[in-house]
């Protein structure tokens, strides 16, 4: 006998009814958002607010406010509804957000009634201890209303989310155990006060402990797989019988629409063909791509796998139905993803609290962090040195020189990468400019964070003094000049006539007053994103004993300013030509 097609059932029809003396099917609605950011307020540009209908329409979508509204309308009349996050719920983009930890987003979280939230890999970009103890349990760090705990919405201090994040193969690269909870079992209701338990399997992307922005070296990956199936198998054992993935990783349908399915590819798919049949349904994120496919699992049952695109602009939707067994009868199971449509009356509840955090975001930009003796800019002279770069390469320095294990010999900062983002991203004018709080020679908070970053960790690692002289060559790469900016204990001088490759003589480069020795092993603290090789050095990969210093770059900026109270534009003498 066929395996029965996996079916979309329209919104109203009646489930067939139970045979007399049986107990009745149980419905379960499981609704999920993923990729969140922190994108609390509707943006009206196409990759933050908009999404294309099947007919070529584009429609405006998206807003904390406009999800609440949209989550409680699909939640009417729903006897067993789940709600719950794919991850990447914080690092959010928006300055709102970000400048205050991310603690804005799990207040609108918190609201929302999620009920669990697998762990991205943007959960992890400050550390695994500030998710658990900050995050989650609201533990303070620093100045309370300064530095963390920020007075929310309803005049009370930051208290963590009042839900768990979970992870199965994310571990600790020492013990090898899960840093978090593995799964978790929610319990539904049936006819005649039955409970059935419905299992969650949470899965991060492998790459999370090496990522640009999520790198950790305390903590590994285990596969996705293995670990998926690991979990069902124990679930299993304990008597589950309806079991979903919940999993930070993703895959693409090609262009076929956020409901449809065409030539799927990617991680996540591939995870979808060879996961355990026992597992009922997948959900996913990290690519933000919108897809609503039928993936057949290994014994060929029909097995949905769903992705609700990024920033609040999709739910996704699927709804079980469990037999007297528990077991999910898969030939009836409901695949949707909704757009958060802005024609319904946005939920007053959420938008006041987005609002809040909206005017207090324009409050912390005002604020002044330090003085300005002069025009810091990233125009560049004949050799590639400017002020702003400079600037950029010392606080990472002095960011790496705040703890023992993060002294470092040097700094270096892409300051116009081959490729990928630059972190040294706008000018620093004496003059006054247009945002609110700002004077002649006042550095704002507002323009600092702007100025300089983009989430990643300031890393200390060890690297010979080869790679070091290699880095500098990679500077000029098919034509292309691509400098690096040095801290100030730097010196080196090139040759732009010779070949590229050999422009660079070891001997002309001296740290803290002494020659490069290509032999030695040296501490440099440089950004993730370059050290990994993301904006198109490959010197350093290969690097050694890597320690993540506390304060990722926007941070470590503020930190620095406030630390020195006025900044002077240093002279432009670190690199020579000729």
């Amino acid at each position: 006998m066929g395996v029965p097609a996996l079916v979309a059932l329209a919104a109203g029809t009646a489930v067939p009814a139970a045979h007399a003396g049986q107990a009745a099917p149980v419905d379960v609605q499981l609704l999920s958002i993923t990729d969140f950011h922190g994108y609390l307020q509707p943006y009206n540009d196409a990759a933050n607010g908009e999404v294309q209908l099947p007919d070529g329409t584009k429609i405006k979508v998206g807003g904390a406010a406009y999800n609440a509204a949209h989550l409680k309308r699909l939640r009417e009349g729903q006897r067993n509804s789940i709600l719950f996050s794919v991850g990447d719920n914080f690092s959010g983009w928006p300055f709102e957000v970000d400048a205050f930890r991310d603690e804005p987003t799990v207040e609108v979280l918190n609201k929302l009634g999620v009920q669990f939230s697998a762990t991205g890999n943007h959960e992890l970009d400050v550390s695994a201890g500030f998710l658990k103890d900050h995050m989650e349990r609201g533990r303070c760090f620093g100045e309370v209303n300064v530095d963390s705990c920020f007075t929310d919405s309803t005049g009370r201090r930051f208290r963590g989310a009042r839900f768990p994040f979970l992870s199965g193969n994310i571990v600790s690269a020492r013990s090898g155990r899960p840093i978090l909870p593995p799964y978790n079992i929610q319990w539904v209701s049936g006819d005649r006060g039955r409970k059935m338990p419905v299992g969650f399997i949470n899965l991060t992307v492998p790459d999370t402990p090496v990522g640009s922005t999520s790198y950790q070296p305390e903590l590994r990956a285990l596969p996705l797989l293995e670990t998926a199936n690991r979990y069902a198998a124990e679930l299993k054992r304990q008597g589950v019988r309806a079991i979903v993935a919940n999993v930070h990783d993703g895959g693409s349908a090609d262009g076929a629409g956020f409901n449809g399915c065409k030539a799927p590819w990617g991680p996540v798919i591939d995870f979808a063909k060879q996961a355990s049949p026992d597992i009922d349904a997948i959900f996913t994120g990290h690519w933000h791509a919108g897809f609503n496919c039928v993936i057949p699992d290994p014994a060929g049952a029909p097995r949905p796998v769903i992705e609700g695109l990024n920033h609040g602009r999709l739910i996704s939707e699927i709804d079980l139905r469990l037999d007297r067994s528990g077991e999910v009868l898969r030939g009836e199971t409901r695949a949707v993803n909704h757009p958060v449509t802005r024609d319904v009356p946005a939920d007053p509840e959420v938008k006041r609290i987005a609002d809040y955090w909206k005017a207090r975001g324009d409050q912390r930009f005002a604020e002044p962090v330090a003085r300005q003796k002069g025009d810091f800019t990233r125009t560049q002279n004949a050799q590639g040195e400017s002020t702003m770069g400079d600037l950029a390469a010392d606080v990472q320095y002095w960011t790496a020189g705040q703890s023992r294990k993060g002294r470092a010999d040097l700094a270096l900062v892409a300051t116009k990468p081959l490729k990928g983002s630059n972190a040294v991203t706008r000018d620093l004018p004496y003059a006054k400019g247009t945002g609110a709080g700002d004077e002649d020679g006042r550095v704002t908070f507002g323009e600092a964070w702007n100025a300089y970053g983009y989430g990643n960790p300031v890393l200390t690692v060890s690297v010979t003094g080869e790679q070091i002289h290699q880095a500098l060559e990679q500077q000029w790469q098919g034509g292309k000049f691509a400098p690096f900016a040095v801290s100030g204990n730097v010196r080196y001088r090139y040759d732009a006539s010779r070949p590229e490759g050999d422009r660079v003589d070891p001997a002309d480069v001296s740290i803290g007053g002494r020659p490069l020795d290509p032999a030695r092993r040296y501490r440099l603290a440089a950004l993730a994103y370059t050290l990994i090789g993301a904006d198109g050095y490959t010197a350093f990969t290969g690097f050694g004993d890597a320690y993540r210093n506390d304060l990722p770059d926007h941070e470590a900026f503020i930190a620095y300013l406030k630390a020195k109270g006025t900044i002077e534009p240093a002279p432009l003498n670190r690199v020579t030509a000729g």
